[in-house]
Formats: C-alpha cells, structure tokens, sequence
C-alpha cells in the first residue's frame, strides 16, 4: 500500500496549493490541486525531485487556473505526461478530463482515487475530489466560513454545503484559501457562546501567529464550529433574525442571512 503525503503550496497572498505525494521517497509522481501559481509550483516540484503527472480543478477562477498553461508547457519540456481534470460544466483550459458528479479520478502511481462531487454555488460548475480521508474542496467551504455566491444561488450554496455536511465527520478538508481566523471572527459574532468555536479561535491564532497553516480541518470539526453547517441551530437562528430583522426564519433562510452578513462583515 502506497502512502501519501499531502502538503501545502502557498501562492499569492493566502492560497494554497495542494501537493499530492508518495511517502515513499522511490515514488517521484505528484498531483496538483488548483495550481495557480506555476513558478511556485515549478519550485516545489524541482526542490524535491518530483514528476508532475496531474492537475485537478476545483473551479475556473484564475487563482486556481492560472498556472496550468506554463506547467503544462513545462511537463512537455521535460517529456513528462500530464492530465488536467476538471469541472465539465466550466472552460478551464487545457482541460482533458472532463469530470461531473459520481466520476472518479484514479493516480495509479500514488494509488489514490478521489469520487467527484457537484458543488455548484460559488460557481455554477464548482467540483470537488473527495475519498474516504480527504476533501478537496476549492472555494464551497472554507475552515469556519463558505465561499462567496458569485454565480450560483443560496439555495445551490446550501444544497452544496449540505452535501458536505454528510460527509464522514474524520475525512480532512483541504480548502483552498487560509481565511480561517477572518471566518472564526465572524463565526463568534454569530454564535458568540460556542465554546468549540472559542478554543478553536484560540487554537488558530496561535498557529498563525507561528506562521503555520489552520488547513486542513475536519468535516466533524467543522459540525461543531461553522456557522454555515448549523443554520438548523437555534442560536444561529436568532443572530440570524435579528440581522434581518425577520421574526423566523427557516434553515435556508438563516444561510442567506448570514452569508449576506459576512458579505457585509
């Protein structure tokens, strides 16, 4: 059995690229999530001898597309094949693999595969890969917060967050963005009394004070501290009330709410 290793690229001002590696040091194959940044990339992969055999995409944004035209031209140089997978309902380019729901996505050298979920909302065609211990997950959800609605509807970013929430609650959820303690500083505007919420906050700020990642967290973690996977929380509810000045409101309604808010935050 093959282990695998994923770590962090950082890019642009918060963005994180995802690498995807063997533990073993024999193994030189690595996997790309969202690379939008090539010389980052290119870094990476020539600072610790690594064959760049795939690419997956979340979504077209150019954050997360912007690198794939000069890697691509940069496997061709070396002699390497290289397959793009990516959302099928969007244009991202070079794309290859053309990827919608319940697909899956198999790396034989790293022996991995990842199962293909619709996440429409923040984009109308935004995917995600997922197995049974991790999540890559783009712009949908981030540690204590969601991605904007750019294209889609709240009731798509709902039904996309929802998808999520379902999910295994030990799976690691790789976003693509360290907006963690922005999202935490909302989240306890919201739900000031969650005692989760207060010492993960605290967990945090530690880590970026050292300069480390807050990525990944957990979808069970997530349960406990996220505003946007508990709008069926009375708590939540209410803050989310008296934001809009609404008497009551529905789940999908205190989403809407919320997000409004933290547009707005």
């Amino acid at each position: 059995m093959i282990e695998t290793i994923i770590s962090p690229i950082n890019a642009f001002s918060d963005n994180y690229i995802w690498a995807i590696t063997a533990k073993s040091p024999n193994i030189k194959e690595v996997a790309l999530v969202d690379p939008g940044d090539a010389i980052a990339c290119i870094n990476y992969i020539e600072k610790n001898n690594l064959v760049l055999s795939t690419i997956l995409i979340t979504h077209h944004h150019a954050d997360h597309v912007g690198g794939i035209e000069a890697l691509l031209s940069y496997c061709k140089k070396n002699n390497w094949a290289l397959n793009v997978y990516g959302p099928a309902n969007e244009n991202i380019p070079f794309c290859n693999i053309k990827l919608t729901e319940k697909d899956t996505v198999i790396i034989p050298a790293l022996n991995i595969s990842f199962n293909i979920i619709d996440l429409p909302g923040h984009t109308l065609g935004h995917i995600a890969y997922v197995n049974e211990q991790s999540l890559f997950c783009g712009d949908t959800l981030f540690s204590g917060g969601c991605g904007r609605i750019f294209e889609g509807t709240p009731q798509q970013m709902y039904s996309s967050l929802n998808k999520l929430n379902r999910l295994a609650e030990h799976i690691h959820v790789y976003c693509a963005h360290e907006y963690t303690l922005a999202n935490l500083r909302f989240a306890l505007t919201v739900e000031p009394d969650n005692n989760h919420l207060k010492n993960y906050y605290n967990d945090v700020l530690k880590l970026r004070e050292n300069n480390k990642p807050s990525i990944p967290t957990s979808i069970g973690l997530e349960k406990k501290i996220n505003p946007f996977l508990r709008c069926s929380t009375p708590s939540i509810q209410s803050s989310a009330q008296k934001f809009g000045n609404k008497k009551s409101t529905n789940d999908l309604e205190t989403f809407s709410l919320i997000r409004r808010w933290k547009d707005l935050f």
